[in-house]
């Protein structure tokens, strides 16, 4: 099987079995994203405890894209610190980049930095109009995560 069918197959797996999709009662910390292009939608709900996210629900209706990237985005920052969510968004969105060139000085070795099934997502920047899909849910959970940063 070649690696684009591989990272198809892992697409397609999150869109039609989305990880994280309830939506949580004790969230304190939601923010509300849009793309006015396609029409997704997505809310991010966290629960964050001390520094570190203990329960995350990704919701909303969207194209497989969006919907994907929000499930690995789940799957991706539950458990793990504020700190290092903030790289692995860094990384995502720098691989999801027209040049995919991400942050030259990020260590590989450093908490985050691997992205594991979120690369599948890279042959979205060949359809530069998607790649807002992709990014939607990243960009809702920075801004959770800051709306939490900001009230506490």
């Amino acid at each position: 099987m070649a690696l684009e069918d591989l990272y198809r197959e892992v697409i397609l797996d999150h869109y039609r079995n989305p990880r994280n999709r309830a939506a949580l009662g004790q969230a304190n910390a939601v923010a509300d994203g849009h793309n006015p292009l396609c029409g997704d939608e997505v809310r991010v709900e966290l629960l964050i405890e001390g520094d570190e996210v203990a329960a995350i629900g990704v919701t909303g209706h969207g194209c497989s894209i969006s919907q994907a990237s929000g499930s690995m985005m789940g799957d991706a920052v539950k458990g793990r610190s504020i700190e290092t969510i903030r790289i692995l968004t860094g990384r995502f969105k720098g691989m999801m980049s027209i040049d995919g060139a991400g942050d030259p000085g990020l260590d590989p070795n450093r908490p985050g930095a691997v992205l594991g099934d979120l690369e599948s997502l890279q042959g979205v920047r060949k359809f530069p109009v998607r790649i807002k899909c992709a990014n939607l849910p990243w960009t809702t959970l920075e801004e959770a995560i800051n709306n939490f940063v900001a009230s506490h």
